[in-house]
């Protein structure tokens, strides 16, 4: 009991400086913390939307639409394919899971499969009666399918939030199709919803100047285009896409000739590549720049461009260029995406849940402070102390974690306090059970500690797992306050065990007391 190892006091003593170190700067305005000297830790632990106020939204990716997408371009893709193999067919298109054709000759069968695995070597073959082929995607490719999109669309949403410069945001799966974003303290949510929301899909494609919207209109456009819409109204363009936003490297803010706004961009070796030769095969015709399926610029090229570099003007203001520059440097959303949940938490409302969580806790802390005091004396002092490095490490742990503090978060802590002192309860009531049975001061001390650390232990276990538990299965509120709890666990085992036990150890070696003031 009296024998404690120099180097164990030094950890005990260097973890209970760092945790008073590391809690420091949340008790200072952040004005202040750029005034600290540059040894001294400046970070703050990050508050929640429900304490710092923010945007709560919850996407549904729509797998549906990006997989018919897809399989209507592998029909595109498939025509010349078999335009070029002189394979006869009639019925080619595409249904919302599948592509089907009918080929005139049934002996080619093989031939048609060769073409469709270079395309994609993902989906099923199945051939019918009378040369009837369908292509379809099976259920297992559909799943990884779904598991890469959904880990694009986050890491593309992550990307765009980090241009506004917000650095706290949340961003996590829910379910099979679902993207869950919390961002404290936005001051426009409409604005953020804009940003994250758009597709910003961008491609170049060249304007069929042979063909007339009216005829797109009826219906009677060209195989290989499409009619979209543009600031001049309907323009047809050619299905094939000569560069898309993929390639580009870089996208800037900038400005015209004219001095209006505009947004300068380059494209990568194979981009530029690619975008040269079409230029310089089509001087004098027009290329359309298409972003979401609508055209914001159709110059004329005048002469083959091989800088891999170029602008892109129309009608911008300054933030709108600014906005397409962020999403063209984060990259294009793979599928579109739908609000499905939205909540926004007003500054003040969260102001008030940190008072009031604040007051709470204070309330709490001080009742157990008081209680700890008034039943054991000298020794309730030794678990305040205790206590109170307990807080400090919990508080140094989850600004070392980068970890969101929450309204249940602060639950979990008041919580864990309740938890620490509980253990130290354990110990003490032992120790007066042993000193009832006649027992000396240094044995009863020693078989507090040692006979209540495993009923203390089997305690905190239970709720680590608990709390573990609630973190992998749970989602956002539950994980704020499994993060707390299961914090508050470690640090009270070592607060009430080994924080305590140091105080008593160096009150007994120096007072040599014959009773215990317990």
């Amino acid at each position: 009991m009296l024998h404690f190892p120099r180097w164990l006091v030094t950890i005990i003593l260097a973890l209970c400086a760092a945790g008073v170190v590391f809690t420091l700067p949340n008790l200072l305005p952040a004005a202040w913390l750029q005034a600290l000297p540059s040894f001294l830790p400046k970070r703050q632990v990050s508050l929640g939307l429900d304490l710092k106020g923010g945007v709560h939204l919850v996407y549904e990716v729509e797998m549906g639409k990006l997989i018919a997408d897809r399989l209507g371009g592998l029909v595109d893709e498939l025509r010349p394919e078999l335009a070029k193999a002189d394979i006869g067919y009639t019925d080619l298109g595409a249904s919302a899971d599948s592509v089907h054709v009918q080929l005139k000759d049934g002996g080619r069968l093989e031939e048609l499969r060769t073409i469709v695995t270079k395309l994609d070597k993902a989906l099923d073959f199945k051939a019918g009666e009378g040369g009837v082929v369908t292509l379809a995607y099976p259920e297992s490719a559909l799943a990884a399918r779904r598991d890469q999109i959904l880990t694009q669309t986050i890491e593309i949403i992550r990307r765009r939030i980090d241009e506004t410069g917000t650095r706290e945001a949340t961003i996590q799966r829910e379910g099979e199709d679902r993207v869950l974003v919390q961002v404290p303290g936005v001051k426009d949510p409409e604005h953020l919803k804009l940003l994250i929301g758009k597709t910003a899909k961008m491609t170049f494609q060249m304007v069929d100047g042979e063909a007339s919207a009216e005829e797109g209109k009826r219906g009677r456009l060209p195989a290989g285009d499409q009619l979209v819409s543009g600031p001049e109204g309907e323009l047809v363009v050619k299905r094939r896409i000569l560069v898309s936003g993929e390639s580009l490297t870089d996208a800037e803010p900038g400005f015209d000739r004219n001095g209006q706004p505009a947004v300068d961009f380059r494209f990568d070796a194979a981009g530029a590549r690619r975008f040269g030769d079409a230029t310089e095969a089509n001087v004098g015709k027009r290329f359309a720049i298409i972003l979401d399926n609508k055209v914001i610029s159709a110059p004329r090229i005048q002469e083959p461009i091989r800088g891999g570099s170029g602008q892109i003007t129309g009608n911008f203001t300054v933030q709108s260029a600014n906005d397409l520059s962020a999403l063209l440097r984060a990259g294009a959303l793979p599928a579109e995406l739908t609000i499905v949940e939205e909540r926004t938490v007003g500054p003040e409302l969260g102001a008030d849940s940190i008072h009031a969580g604040a007051l709470a806790s204070l309330v709490g802390v001080t009742l157990v402070v008081a209680f700890m005091v008034i039943f054991y004396g000298l020794f309730g002092v030794f678990a305040n102390v205790a206590l109170f490095f307990n807080l400090c490490l919990m508080m140094a742990a989850l600004t070392l974690l980068g970890a969101t503090l929450t309204l249940p978060g602060i639950a979990g802590i008041a919580l864990t306090l309740g938890m620490a002192v509980d253990a130290n309860v354990l110990i003490y009531e032992r120790i007066r059970e042993e000193l009832r049975a006649g027992r000396s001061v240094i044995s009863s001390l020693q078989a507090g500690f040692e006979r209540a650390f495993g009923t203390i232990l089997d305690s905190h276990v239970t709720t680590l797992v608990a709390g573990a538990l609630m973190f992998f299965l749970g989602s956002g509120p539950v994980k704020g306050f499994a993060v707390t709890l299961s914090l508050g666990v470690v640090t009270s085992l070592f607060s009430a065990i080994l924080v305590t036990r140091l105080e008593i150890v160096t009150w007994l070696r120096r007072t040599r007391p014959k009773t215990l003031p317990i």
